[in-house]
């Protein structure tokens, strides 16, 4: 039977597909010393960076060690991302893989090596990227960084743009590390727990990063560090004028130490009636009327800051005017040789608030430039010295003194007190000064030596007094001893045992 056309096209189908079965195996077996032939599985190696700036470009390299045939590479990120694709010759020789850093280049990296049927994932290399740092500047707490001794300030460096970066800080253009006394560093932030004087100054920050040895820099502009101080306890003191007819005292409310501004009152018996602001001082000063003689209470002082509020003593508020009692004293002070060197006048008033004083030598008045004045000790007291005496510093001395508002007034004048200088006086008051040392050291010693003595002899009498006490505290043990002695029968005593026990009841009684 004859096969028509179409039984002959499907029947050579048939052959040839049983043909394709029969050369697979054969086909297999001819590839099989190819694949054998290279070594193992693939294992390629990516390298290159882990950091990067951004902007800038970086090479990865892929290569498969050991395999000699062409090798196709493929750079990943992220296990999914297809970042390049590069075709190898040799599978040892390693292939570049250029790249472009820009923002969203940070990720995971690995290479895929493919040759013939086999394939392989390199090493995981995990890239940073580094924005440089840009517009930095400092702010503060508080700010503007103004504050008080002993408040605490706290500096931070900001950068508008930067990552992983670091921190230098600066003031007055030196540098300020953790081991600088008075700072705590701590990431971007400069810390003064504790601020002080010497802290004071203008700081800046230097905001950086580094990759592969090389750094990129953001310096911020200087900003000024002030350190307040406290104002000491303000003082109160008054000056008196006179006006046409009324009189006038001009207060003065004042601190030694402390950082402008401050509000100055004046209390009046704990009533404030007046005020001022010391912008660029320390000081301020309140006119008020006064009344000769009267006491027209108490005035203080009161200072204010942000942080303060003090005032100072209280001051009466009452002029009296100077009285008629007005003496003068005399000391003469002398060289560590005994020699007379020097003579002091101090002149002293019975009262007065506000006395002006003047000294007359031989009923001539001496001018401020002809006299050297230590410091008043007191409203009371002035003192007139003489550093250099001679012969012409002898005379006789008075001193008066009238109240300093009336230009015009009365002046009550001491008696005159003479002091007559010569050589022969200064030597013997050197001796009456070295003799009256001489006693005065004397007189030491003898107290010292009768103290000493009556030291002693009370010594001496507790002595005895405590051995007394002692014979007293141990008799009445002995009787006791005796009297509980057990009570027995005898025979009668003979003379000598009778004598005997005699002997010992009186040594018993006297004993007690």
């Amino acid at each position: 039977m004859q096969k028509g056309p179409c039984q002959r096209h499907i029947h050579s189908l048939v052959m040839k597909n049983r043909l394709t079965l029969y050369l697979l195996p054969i086909l297999a077996l001819a590839s099989l010393p190819v694949t054998i032939g290279e070594p193992g599985s693939l294992r390629p190696v990516l390298s290159g960076p882990d950091r990067a700036y951004l902007n800038t470009r970086v090479v990865f390299r892929c290569s498969a060690p050991g395999l000699s045939s062409r090798v196709a590479y493929k750079l990943i990120r992220d296990r999914r991302f297809q970042v390049a694709t590069e075709v190898s010759h040799k599978g040892d020789q390693p292939t570049a893989f250029p790249l472009k850093v820009t923002a969203a280049s940070g990720g995971s990296y690995q290479c895929r090596a493919f040759a013939g049927r086999k394939s392989g994932l390199s090493n995981r290399i995990k890239l940073t990227v580094v924005t440089p740092p840009s517009n930095t500047r400092v702010t503060s707490e508080p700010f503007p960084p103004v504050a008080y001794e002993g408040s605490r300030i706290v500096m931070s460096c900001d950068a508008e743009r930067g990552s992983d970066l670091k921190y230098t800080w600066h003031r007055n253009r030196k540098e300020v590390t953790s081991s600088t006394a008075g700072f705590v560093i701590a990431e971007n932030k400069l810390v003064m727990e504790e601020v002080t004087l010497d802290q004071e100054g203008s700081y800046s920050c230097v905001a950086w990063s580094v990759v592969r040895d090389i750094s990129r820099y953001s310096t911020s502009a200087e900003v000024k560090v002030t350190v307040k101080v406290k104002i000491s306890k303000p003082e109160i003191s008054i000056s008196v004028f006179k006006d046409g007819e009324n009189y006038h005292g001009n207060v003065t409310c004042r601190s030694s130490r402390g950082s402008p501004p401050v509000s100055f009152s004046l209390l009046l018996d704990d009533r404030e009636v007046r005020s001022a602001k010391a912008a660029e001082s320390l000081a301020a000063w309140f006119d008020v009327p006064v009344v000769i003689g009267l006491n027209m209470g108490e005035a203080r002082c009161r200072g204010r800051t942000e942080v303060q509020d003090l005032k100072s003593e209280a001051l009466a508020l009452q002029v009296v005017p100077v009285g008629a009692d007005v003496r003068v004293e005399v000391d003469y002070l002398y060289s560590a040789e005994a020699t007379l060197t020097a003579a002091r006048l101090s002149c002293r008033i019975s009262r007065g608030t506000f006395p002006l004083f003047s000294w007359l030598l031989n009923d001539s008045v001496l001018l401020p430039e002809e006299i050297q004045t230590q410091a008043v000790l007191s409203h009371q007291r002035k003192v007139l010295f003489l550093p250099q005496l001679s012969a012409e510093d002898s005379g006789s001395y008075r001193c008066r003194a009238r109240d300093s508002y009336e230009d015009s007034g009365p002046w009550a004048e001491s008696a005159a007190v003479l002091v007559r200088i010569t050589e022969e006086n200064r030597n013997s008051m050197a001796q009456a000064s070295l003799c009256s040392e001489t006693s005065q050291k004397f007189l030491t010693e003898v107290i010292t030596l009768v103290f000493c003595c009556f030291f002693l002899l009370m010594l001496a009498v507790a002595s005895a007094c405590l051995f007394k006490m002692l014979d007293l505290s141990a008799a009445p043990t002995n009787v006791s001893a005796a009297n509980t002695m057990p009570f027995h029968l005898s025979e009668p005593e003979s003379e000598t045992d009778t004598l005997s026990r005699h002997v010992q009841n009186q040594t018993a009684e006297i004993t007690v």
